[in-house]
């Protein structure tokens, strides 16, 4: 990763899971600003008591940075939905140059105590739903001239500490990260760049300030900033550099040249940051 290299979204169309808040509309915001082109998949097609956003205003924000939108309404759990983002991708901007799986579900439920539903609803939404995507995507990708698959998903942490903490949504997560290295694995002499991105600490989301101990959980974040920042670095970095690794945002940028990181926390300059809990 290069970074005198010069390195831009423009005119490439990127294919994404969720994205109407957080982590998903930050990424999409900054290949936006280079003007890339944005299909996004979601569900929250009206406002949500807890969470802020919907599809329709993301959309709206990714024009007003100067990027391109196409909102889709739907599951990444229906393969019809999927299918009608895809063929959205290729009649509005003629193919897909990435597959951003950023859709996820979570459920820090101890085994004994997780609903067969919740189980299902992650699998369903983040390993098949990454499986799914990336699947509809793949034979626009391998026409793009530098096509990649970026999943929001953490490196492989068999500590026992960890795998003995909450079984059901790490088997989700793993899921997602195994599907990509599997891309990047099968996909190798196109070559599609498949790769996973994970924060260094919590991330300052809906997500951790309703299941993580709100305000107080927050101070201790980093913004969604420092994700798009690094996932801008890895999807214009070429495909044939960059495949099969399990990535940390903070790795990313500093392998980029970004020696200082205090302005991405919420609090800035604070130290007192909260390790994510995969790490």
């Amino acid at each position: 990763m290069n970074p005198t290299r010069p390195a831009t979204l423009a005119g490439r169309t990127i294919v994404m899971s969720g994205g109407s808040r957080g982590i998903g509309l930050a990424i999409a915001l900054r290949a936006a600003r280079d003007g890339a082109n944005v299909v996004l998949i979601a569900k929250t097609d009206t406002p949500h008591p807890k969470l802020r956003g919907t599809i329709h205003t993301a959309a709206e924000q990714i024009r007003a940075a100067g990027g391109r939108a196409l909102p889709v309404v739907g599951d990444v759990r229906s393969d019809e939905a999927i299918q009608r983002a895809v063929r959205a991708a290729v009649d509005e901007f003629g193919g897909v140059d990435v597959c951003v799986n950023n859709a996820s579900v979570l459920d820090l439920s101890p085994t004994a105590r997780l609903a067969p539903r919740r189980y299902d609803l992650m699998q369903d939404v983040n390993a098949r739903g990454t499986f799914m995507l990336t699947q509809a995507c793949l034979p626009e990708l391998v026409r793009s001239p530098d096509p990649h698959v970026l999943t929001l998903s953490p490196p492989l942490n068999l500590d026992p500490r960890w795998l003995g903490a909450y079984p059901g949504y790490m088997l989700a997560k793993y899921g997602m990260t195994l599907a990509t290295l599997g891309f990047a694995a099968e996909y190798a002499d196109v070559p599609v760049g498949a790769n996973c991105l994970w924060p260094r600490t919590t991330i300052a989301t809906d997500a951790v300030a309703n299941l993580l101990g709100g305000d107080e959980a927050l101070a201790r974040t980093r913004t969604p900033q420092i994700m798009a920042d690094a996932a801008h670095v890895i999807l214009t970095t070429p495909a044939s550099e960059l495949s099969g690794q399990t990535l940390i945002d903070e790795d990313v940028l500093r392998g980029a040249g970004v020696t200082d990181l205090d302005d991405y926390a919420t609090v800035p300059g604070s130290r007192d940051l909260e390790p994510d809990f995969f790490l």
